[in-house]
């Protein structure tokens, strides 16, 4: 029984992927898959990217598309702390072999990856890269019958950095719900799951989020980091705002 590591929307927190990378250490995973949005926010792009490249595979977040191309909607911290990402990216240094593979590695990420009936998106079914599916949109009946009509049965997605199970009767199910595990069994079961974010949690909690999912039960792991950390190295780098640092003490 294969047990597979979601990770998502690790936005440049080294710290955060770290401590989460150690936790998996004990949960005898088989496979380890990013849902998006390696870069972004955070100090350190390229070594989350370096560790990352190394996962079975990874789809492509916004902030990952947009670090390649224009950003489009953001707010001008987030504006800021791509085109900054975008110049350490591009940043040769001592080794261009290495910049130039992180970026042909950031051009060939897939917008999804089906495997049988699980689906892999960085926002949601009907627009995988961008599209956001709030805890709220559980009252807009028609988005989530149109987002759930793409759904082969489990539609794994990130990208508002909250996480939870969404379900075709329009509940939301925060982890906190889920005791021990949140059952797969169910083989006619569509749901939609949050795996959370990795390096930006929104809900409230500041430890990172992600999921451990087999073939028969999803478990939310939330785990605690160095935030003063990566708040440190936000606060050393002039082009990235403070906030996006201090947020991540809050989980917002």
């Amino acid at each position: 029984m294969t047990r597979t590591a979601i990770l998502s929307d690790i936005h440049g927190n080294l710290a955060a992927l770290n401590a989460v990378m150690a936790d998996m250490e004990s949960q005898n995973v088989d496979r380890v898959v990013c849902l998006g949005d390696v870069v972004g926010y955070g100090p350190q792009p390229c070594e989350c990217l370096d560790q990352v490249m190394e996962f079975d595979f990874c789809v492509l977040g916004n902030h990952d598309s947009s670090s390649l191309f224009d950003p489009e909607g953001f707010n001008v911290a987030a504006e800021q702390a791509i085109f900054w990402t975008r110049a350490q990216l591009e940043r040769e240094g001592h080794d261009p072999e290495r910049s130039r593979r992180r970026i042909e590695y950031l051009c060939d990420l897939p917008r999804t990856v089906r495997e049988g009936d699980w689906l892999f998106v960085h926002g949601s079914s009907r627009g995988p890269t961008n599209e956001y599916v709030f805890p709220e949109d559980t009252q807009n009946v028609k988005k989530m019958e149109k987002l759930f009509s793409l759904v082969p049965r489990l539609c794994f997605q990130g990208h508002t950095h909250v996480p939870g199970v969404f379900t075709v009767d329009h509940r939301f199910i925060r982890p906190a719900e889920t005791g021990t595990g949140y059952s797969l069994a169910d083989p006619h079961a569509k749901l939609m799951i949050n795996v959370g974010s990795v390096g930006q949690p929104r809900d409230s909690d500041p430890r990172s989020c992600y999921v451990i999912a087999d073939p028969e039960v999803l478990e939310f792991r939330r785990v605690e980091y160095d935030i003063e950390r990566t708040v440190k190295l936000i606060e050393a780098e002039s082009d990235l705002d403070n906030f996006l640092g201090y947020r991540l003490r809050e989980g917002r």
